[in-house]
């Protein structure tokens, strides 16, 4: 192979660094070597997150359904893979992705893959054709707390006020769920709806925008998160927003944090504020209004049960306690994936007991019980069920961590010297366990 010229490396890594498509290249044991910026955005990893890991390590897919592993496995490039995935933002991307083998003196040594994020585009596209033969309503939103029949209640008030609502609310509050009631309530079943997801759109997108929004037939318009764009794409929206006839239009939108202060730093454009703030709905977190868990937790066992034939009719007055203990940082996302979890492990049990629970909630709610997890937990006894292997060596690393933290007074410098491993991939593992 020709040698190249050291002095053409800079221009290498600048176009790598800045390609407008994600690049991400591992050798043949799956370490990655190349990780640009974009691959970064669509992947929500940190870059000091991936040098020490294999690729298997770092997405939440199986080895088979990797393009990467599966074209350094059979060395034949893979074209125009489209791949959906959760990325480490708990953010579910959809990516095209063109995949090749590299050879070295016709032998294998890794793999690089290039990829489109398509997220924005696809959900986008996909849903004014969304068949939701359960179409979202006030009636299914779980409002048992104060806070929330106040929610509800002023909900209601904007869909007779026909203004733009803004929607303000942690992660995983329910907000597109309120938003789509607001139109549900509003408009004819037939009417569309669209989602902008705001977290990976472009410029394209929102031009694109423009034009599906100049149609005569009435639309509801939910723009995801707009102080996750930058703010030209906001003053672009804004632009388009204000061009557009009103009439027969709903326009709602949400943010993630107090107005106030994503104005004051920046993150927020004012005037795109205003322009949704004649109706502000404030959605407050789980752990303000605890008194919806239980309703919520009853009423996803009767839609599983209904749906899927599961067994599962309640919880245990233990597993109850550490429910309402917890402080949900997720809200209700984080409730109904961790009961999806449950639901998918259960086999004959009617009712959610502590040991159904998986280690990993255990260890983040050890507080709250009186029955920690302890190392006789990873112990294989003659008729205990086995866990999948994967999950038994990720609770494994939990209860690991831990206890090393612990053991050095929760000192990230001691505990990685102590278990031979650098502070930065420690660190990367210690996120993962808040997730």
């Amino acid at each position: 192979m020709k040698n190249i010229d050291d002095s053409l490396f800079p221009f290498y890594e600048f176009a790598v660094r800045r390609a407008a498509v994600g690049i991400h290249a591992i050798e043949k044991n799956g370490r990655t070597v190349i990780y640009n910026e974009k691959m970064k955005e669509i992947e929500g990893l940190a870059l000091e997150d991936v040098g020490d890991r294999s690729i298997l390590e770092l997405f939440n897919f199986e080895q088979e359904e990797s393009t990467l592993l599966k074209v350094l496995q059979s060395g034949k490039e893979q074209l125009n893979v489209k791949q959906t995935y959760w990325n480490r933002n708990g953010s579910e991307i959809t990516s095209i992705n063109d995949t090749y083998p590299i050879f070295n003196n016709e032998v294998l040594i890794g793999a690089v893959e290039l990829a489109r994020d398509v997220t924005a585009l696809e959900k986008f596209v996909l849903q004014p054709f969304r068949k939701n033969s359960d179409p979202v309503t006030f009636n299914q939103i779980i409002a048992s707390s104060p806070p929330m029949k106040v929610v509800i209640a002023t909900a209601k008030k904007a869909v007779k006020a026909k203004l733009p609502v803004l929607l303000i609310g942690e992660t995983g509050t329910g907000k597109d769920l309120i938003a789509e009631s607001i139109h549900n309530e509003s408009s004819p079943s037939s009417t569309l709806f669209y989602t902008l997801f705001c977290h990976s759109s472009d410029p394209v997108l929102i031009g694109r925008l423009g034009k599906d929004l100049n149609v005569p037939e009435p639309l509801t318009l939910f723009c995801e998160r707009i102080d996750l764009l930058s703010i030209p794409l906001q003053q672009k929206l804004l632009s388009i927003l204000l061009k557009t006839p009103h009439s027969r239009k709903q326009f709602i939108a949400s943010i993630g944090d107090d107005p106030v202060e994503l104005i004051a730093s920046g993150t927020l454009l004012k005037d795109l504020y205003y322009f949704f703030a004649s109706f502000t709905i404030r959605i407050p977190p789980l752990r303000k209004r605890k008194e919806d868990i239980l309703p919520f937790i009853s009423a996803y066992l009767e839609r599983r049960g209904e749906r899927y034939g599961s067994l599962l009719k309640g919880i245990t007055p233990e597993v109850e306690h550490l429910f309402l203990g917890y402080e949900w940082p997720g809200n209700t996302r984080e409730l109904e994936f961790l009961l999806d979890e449950i639901s998918s492990l259960a086999m004959t049990e009617t009712t959610i007991t502590y040991d159904l629970l998986p280690l990993h909630f255990r260890m983040k709610s050890a507080d709250i019980t009186d029955e920690p997890t302890q190392a006789a937990d990873f112990i294989v006894q003659p008729g205990k069920e086995l866990l999948p292997l994967d999950q038994f060596l990720h609770e494994a690393e939990v209860y690991y961590l831990q206890k090393a933290m612990k053991l050095n007074d929760k000192n990230v410098t001691k505990t990685a010297n102590a278990l031979g491993m650098s502070r930065q991939n420690l660190q990367y593992r210690l996120r993962k366990l808040k997730k």
